[in-house]
């Protein structure tokens, strides 16, 4: 049994490409992106979507890791999405210095989150 605590995340997400950086909008409460030499990709609140993007797909919802993660920490997202996996499940992960994310398409949302209460999980 886990004894992390996730911590569902109450707003829906987007996950898109962008051209540039400078179509984000740098004052929201939430985002992430990522900038490699292929392409610009930014999770955010859907509500908080560049008005252009190349490429869009709504529909996320997220939690994360309530607390602070040490880097010495090994397996948690591992067995967080192998225990999703197993319920067919797919997932979009995120990590930040301080913990990691998990984000499932909306209608796989509560299904998901039960499935990581029975294995010992508490949601809040």
């Amino acid at each position: 049994m886990s004894s992390l605590e996730l911590q569902k995340l109450s707003y829906r997400l987007t996950v898109c490409k962008v051209k540039s950086v400078s179509d984000i909008d740098m004052d929201s409460e939430f985002f992430f992106i990522g900038k490699t030499d292929e392409e610009i990709s930014l999770v955010c609140r859907t509500e908080d979507t560049p008005q252009e993007t190349v490429e869009r797909d709504d529909g996320w919802r997220g939690f994360r890791i309530s607390g602070v993660l040490d880097f010495s920490l090994i397996g948690i997202l591992s067995k967080l999405s192998g225990i999703l996996a197993e319920k067919k499940i797919g997932i979009f992960a995120v990590s930040t210095y301080n913990t990691d994310y998990i984000l499932v398409k909306e209608e796989n949302f509560e299904k998901a989150l039960h499935a990581l209460e029975e294995e010992g999980y508490t949601v809040v």
